[in-house]
This record gives C-alpha cells, structure tokens and sequence, in this order.
C-alpha cells in the first residue's frame, strides 16, 4: 500500500469505528425503554434518553433543517481540507480529523434519517439522539449540564488532543518545510566550504615537478 493509501485508511478507519458505534448505541437506546433512564453510576453517571432538536449543548438559535445543513456544508468543508493537506498530514492528525468526521457523520446521520424513523419530520428534521449524562451536583450546581452521545465524545476528545499537541500534530505547511530545508542545506554548503582544504598558492608551486629540470635531463 502507498504512503497516500495509509494515510488515507488512518483518516476513514477512525471515522468508521466512531460512526458505527455511535449509531448502534444510539439505536439501543432508543428502542430500549429500560435504558431511557438508568444510573450507571449513582450521583455520578446515567443514561438519559433525550431528542435535541438544536446545535452542540442545545443551542437552538436556528431551525433544525438549517442547522442541519450548515453541519453538513461544515463536514464537507472538513474533509475538503484534510484532503488537501493530505500529503503534508502525520498518522496523528489523521486520526483526530477521522475521529471528528466519525462524529460529525453520526450526528448528520441523525438530522437526515430520524426525522422519519420517528414520524415527526422529513429529511433534515431529525433530531440527534443523546442520551449520556454526566449528573455529578455540587451543592446546587450541576458540574456539566449537558447530555452528550459517542459522537459528541469522539468530537470533543479529538478537539482537546489537537489543541494540545498542535505543535507535532498539525500539519507543517509548505513555505515553513521550504525554509527548514534552505537553512539545513545552507548550513551543509557553509560546513562543507569550511572543511575544504586551503591551497596556499606558494606551496602549490613548490609542490608541482621540476619540468626544467626533466627537460634537462632528457637533452642530456
């Protein structure tokens, strides 16, 4: 397999995993009363089955078809770039855009299909499925409101990991690699006159053969 096909199966493998599983999990959830409310961990972590209509963390500033749209122009977007960039992309920052584009398809997913599944919409109208809740209270304070999916986890952790490690993950781009290589092979020219060996012109001449006397010899 090319570099270009190894790179290219560390972007999709990801963003298959992460849409399979996110959709399976969704699909149990939903059909499955008694996973509508369940705590896993108590005080802590619970499944909680919810239909949001809106944006990440429920922000519904815009209609859902909107929304909708806009998530898949932005999918498309994505994958644009990481197509381009492709060539000057490690293994891991492939994995993190897979891990985004997973996510990303999972939602879409959603906004395309549930809409029907559920008979309250057409394409476009679906409403993502979330259903894990992270419930810690501290005194009268929710610690993190919000309820989330696999695909949400999958966006978020990929997020955070590129923002930390932007300086090895990122890809290098191209006008910074061309100067990297004018300094390193500037400093290879300056290193290697510097090693050539000096020619003192007098010594040069001492060291060459007496024709004269050569042609001395062969008149004799």
């Amino acid at each position: 397999m090319s570099i270009r096909g190894k790179k290219l199966t560390a972007l999709i493998t990801p963003a298959l995993i992460v849409l399979i599983i996110d959709q399976i999990s969704k699909y149990l959830v939903r059909t499955n009363s008694d996973l509508h409310r369940l705590d896993l961990i108590e005080g802590w972590l619970a499944f909680n089955f919810t239909k949001n209509p809106g944006m990440a963390l429920g922000m519904d500033w815009l209609s859902t078809p909107v929304i909708s749209v806009i998530a898949i122009l932005a999918t498309i977007g994505i994958f644009t770039y990481i197509y381009i960039t492709l060539d000057r992309a490690n293994f891991a920052y492939l994995i993190c855009m897979g891990l985004i584009l997973g996510g990303a398809l999972g939602n879409i997913a959603d906004r395309i299909f549930m809409g029907i599944v559920g008979g309250y919409g057409g394409v476009l109208h679906g409403h993502v499925v979330d259903f894990i809740h992270f419930n810690l209270v501290i005194g009268d304070w929710p610690v993190f409101p919000y309820i989330f999916n696999v695909a949400d986890i999958a966006i978020s952790t990929s997020i955070i990991v590129l923002l930390l490690f932007h300086r090895t993950i990122m890809p290098v781009e191209t006008e910074a690699a061309d100067e990297n290589e004018s300094e390193i092979s500037g400093t290879s020219t300056d290193q290697q006159q510097e090693s050539a060996p000096i020619v003192v012109e007098g010594e040069s001449a001492a060291n060459q053969p007496d024709k004269t006397s050569d042609n001395s010899v062969k008149g004799i």
